[in-house]
């Protein structure tokens, strides 16, 4: 029942309140492509490399602000050195204005406050719009959005499946996990399964900053 609740309180808040949260800012189509680039990019280092000494609220809500952030910051040569991809090819940069690079680091509270830090409801409710439930339309960068009644996960959609940070790590775990989509649609813990059937999973969405 709650996450039903949770459903219908996301899908109906975005039309009654549609001003109110609009963002601060907003990126152009070559921003928005070029930020999913960057996004996924980052993210997917951070299973490749594990999770950099700058990201330090390990969780699923943590990884996608760290990622946001990083994406949206200037990418000079101290950037590439400290991150290990001196040599790496690279998406362009977006060319930020001084608000668009503010986007990162103020995020949208329940409270309507702007702030560091958001949980992963306040990610989905306050600064992402719904897509779909239908998966097929998760786009690179895109955000799938589960409910499991005391808590709420975010998984990340990279182009062939998801990457997530399942929300504790320890000394042989870091915690960074990723699925491709076959496996994902067959989960053994059906609750986990991307699917319309399934009431746990409240679809896709993508951040309000983008252009759609």
């Amino acid at each position: 029942m709650v996450h039903l609740l949770i459903l219908l309180l996301l899908l109906l808040s975005p039309a009654c309140f549609a001003n109110e949260r609009s963002p601060l800012a907003t990126l152009s189509p070559a921003q928005s492509e070029l930020f999913r680039a960057w996004f996924v990019r980052i993210v997917s280092e951070q299973l490749r490399q594990g999770p950099s000494p700058r990201w330090v609220q390990r969780d699923c809500a943590g990884l996608v602000r760290y990622a946001v952030h990083e994406s949206l910051r200037p990418h000079d040569y101290q950037w590439r050195h400290s991150t290990g991809l001196l040599q790496a090819k690279l998406p362009a940069e977006l060319a930020l204005t001084a608000e668009q690079e503010q986007l990162g680091k103020r995020w949208r509270s329940a409270e309507g406050q702007q702030e560091s830090y958001v949980s992963a409801l306040a990610l989905i409710q306050e600064n992402s719009r719904f897509v779909s439930r239908n998966p097929v339309q998760a786009r690179p960068g895109d955000l799938l959005f589960y409910d499991q009644g005391d808590d709420q996960h975010l998984m990340i959609w990279l182009g062939d499946g998801v990457a997530y940070h399942r929300g504790s790590h320890s000394r042989n775990d870091n915690g960074m996990r990723r699925i491709l989509w076959p496996d994902l649609l067959t989960w053994k813990d059906s609750r986990w399964q991307p699917t319309e059937e399934n009431a746990n999973f409240l679809g896709i969405y993508s951040f309000s900053f983008l252009s759609p």
